[in-house]
């Protein structure tokens, strides 16, 4: 892997050098537009709106829209000069209980790795932080802006998770869907209750995979083939009311029974 930012971890006095990585990535099935007429491919090009004409990249500048058509432009000299004390590192705050973080915050996750040399700290704050069972909440500047983030164990290695700001997490109150009121009987409830029991497990993410991704690259490598596609009965939901109980009884019993038939609870 190749690390994307480097800098240190810092608490109290004590500076640990680190490097960053990217501890995800996306296995999406990505398409390229092309001309419909002779399967030529799309290119998007840097056009300037007042000279009609392509722009090379360093002719391009950074502007910020404060009014309807006004822009003021950023330099990179701009930016180096705010003074963050956390420009060139994870600066740690403090440190909590991880069930205290809401999921809901959770943006990106990132491996850190020592630099030379600082394997020994490195060690001791993830041995301490798992022998105290507790994430530490940080900030780090990554891609033009300072993220709050937490840094926790994950296996062998320390785990940086970025964070939404509270600010950027909307109102569920702006739901209009949802009620508070709704009645609910004992007897729903119960059944309710017995069913999530039956489909209780461990999380195993190695059970799952992305069924859709596959069928579609084996559409992809069937058209490349000239291969004929095969028609697939589609499953279409109900749209007809149920009958709550009954199908919560049903479900409890499916799940209660063979694996397929608690996959198709699932």
């Amino acid at each position: 892997m190749r690390s994307i930012w480097k800098g240190a971890i810092s608490f109290g006095l004590v500076s640990i050098p680190i490097k960053l990585y990217a501890a995800t990535e996306s296995k999406d099935v990505h398409f390229h537009y092309l001309h419909k007429a002779d399967g030529s491919r799309i290119e998007y090009r840097k056009v300037c709106a007042e000279e009609e004409r392509e722009v090379a990249n360093d002719e391009l500048v950074r502007g910020y829209e404060y009014a309807k058509g006004q822009y003021v432009t950023v330099e990179e000299d701009d930016v180096e000069r705010i003074p963050l004390a956390s420009g060139h590192a994870i600066e740690i705050t403090e440190f909590v209980d991880l069930p205290k973080v809401d999921p809901i915050y959770f943006e990106k996750t990132y491996y850190l790795e020592p630099q030379e040399g600082a394997g020994k700290p490195y060690s001791l704050l993830k041995r301490a932080m798992a022998q105290a069972n507790k994430i530490a909440l940080a900030k780090i500047v990554l891609r033009d802006k300072e993220h709050l983030a937490l840094v926790r164990c994950v296996g062998d290695v320390l785990a940086l998770e970025t964070l939404f700001y509270p600010d950027e997490i909307r109102d569920s109150s702006q739901l209009e869907g949802i009620q508070a009121d709704v009645a609910v009987s004992d007897k729903e409830m119960a059944m309710a209750v017995n069913l999530i029991e039956a489909l209780a497990g461990e999380f195993e993410p190695e059970k799952y995979k992305d069924n859709y991704r596959e069928a579609l690259l084996e559409v992809i490598n069937q058209k490349i083939q000239g291969t004929p596609l095969e028609e697939t009965p589609q499953a279409k939901p109900s749209t007809r009311v149920m009958d709550l109980m009954e199908a919560l009884r049903a479900s409890v019993e499916m799940a209660k029974g063979a694996p397929e038939e608690r996959s198709k609870v699932a």
